[in-house]
Order: structure tokens, then C-alpha cells, then sequence
């Protein structure tokens, strides 16, 4: 891939999203992981199978801020309103490797 990283993390959102997981699959590294307070460094597989098919939890999910740290890291500022209520506001730091997301840590910043 020779997308520069925030276009990779975009396209990533946009296919999780609209549950698109056959376009959101190449985007991910095969060495995949991913962290939340939930999940701890679970594989791509893992990921996929749990975490990726959560969007119909969401009525509204918005990024705020997608903001490139360097070639390797971005950082990711979004908002989401859960079906059950109450908006909340997280982070991401998704590290990049070859164009493809390496890694995901998820910091939960609590209701808005």
C-alpha cells in the first residue's frame, strides 16, 4: 500500500462502520493486534470475530480528530452515542508497519 497512514486509518473506520470487513481485512497486518480495557493484545482473528461486528452498537459514530504522529503512528479522537444511550469520547493509537495497521490501543475517555 502506498497510502500515507491517516488514509489507511480512515478507510479502516469507514469499513468498520459499514461493516465491510472484506474491503477492512487487507488493511490489517497479519501480526495484528489489538488493545482495549476490554481486550488484551488479541489477534486479527480475535479482533475480527468479537470487536469488528459491534457497529449496530452505535447511533452516530464521528471521528474528531485523525492526527498523523509520524510514518508509523496515528492518532485517532472520536465520538459515538451508543443505541442504549450516552456519548462517549475514546482515542486510538494505531501504529502503522508496510501500510498496514499493526497494532490498536483504545483509550476510553468516558461519557461526553
Amino acid at each position: 500500500m502506498n497510502e500515507d497512514p491517516a488514509s489507511v486509518v480512515e478507510a479502516a473506520f469507514r469499513h468498520y462502520r459499514s461493516q465491510d470487513r472484506e474491503a477492512a481485512l487487507p488493511l490489517y497486518a497479519d501480526d495484528f493486534t489489538f488493545t482495549s480495557p476490554r481486550d488484551d493484545h488479541i489477534d486479527r482473528a480475535a479482533f475480527f470475530e468479537e470487536c469488528f461486528p459491534t457497529a449496530s452498537r452505535f447511533t452516530e459514530h464521528r471521528m474528531l480528530r485523525v492526527t498523523p504522529a509520524d510514518q508509523e503512528l496515528v492518532f485517532v479522537y472520536y465520538e459515538y452515542e451508543l443505541t442504549t444511550g450516552g456519548r462517549y469520547r475514546n482515542v486510538e493509537a494505531i501504529t502503522m508497519r508496510d501500510g498496514l495497521i499493526r497494532e490498536v490501543r483504545v483509550f476510553f475517555g468516558g461519557e461526553v
